[in-house]
């Protein structure tokens, strides 16, 4: 188990109280876990602004009817396949897919297949979410 650290903050009175609306809000059982959680959200963040290694999902949906959309996202993932994980296909009616794309890799070539897929003429929305590839 890891050792912890006890260390004291000095904020404004208005920004204390926010932050606990806050941390009620998101139903925090702590100022300290929502501490951590900003801490590891700024952490990541860096790392993917310096290009470090990150793991995620690309969450996207797209007209599968589009001509040649279906063949020209397979191509793009071939293309990416050291960075894919694995992708789970949904058909949410007759012309809408959904599909959820676990990657893992450097920054910059995450950031690199999402733009690549969202570009396409087809795909209706986009969102990619990231998170720490290590501890």
């Amino acid at each position: 188990m890891s050792e912890v650290y006890r260390f004291g903050v000095s904020l404004e009175k208005i920004l204390i109280e926010a932050f606990d609306r806050h941390i009620e809000a998101q139903r925090y059982k702590s100022r300290s876990e929502a501490i951590r959680d900003l801490i590891r959200e700024e952490l990541i963040r860096k790392q993917w602004t310096e290009g470090g290694a990150v793991a995620g999902a690309i969450v996207m949906t797209y007209d599968h009817h589009k001509r040649e959309l279906v063949n020209v996202l397979l191509d793009i993932q071939h293309d990416f396949q050291e960075t894919i994980i694995s992708t789970q296909h949904v058909h949410l009616d007759h012309h809408h897919c959904l599909e959820i794309i676990a990657v893992k890799g450097s920054s910059s070539e995450v950031e690199n297949l999402a733009t690549t897929l969202k570009v396409q003429v087809g795909v209706k929305h986009l969102s990619l979410s990231i998170s720490s590839a290590s501890e």
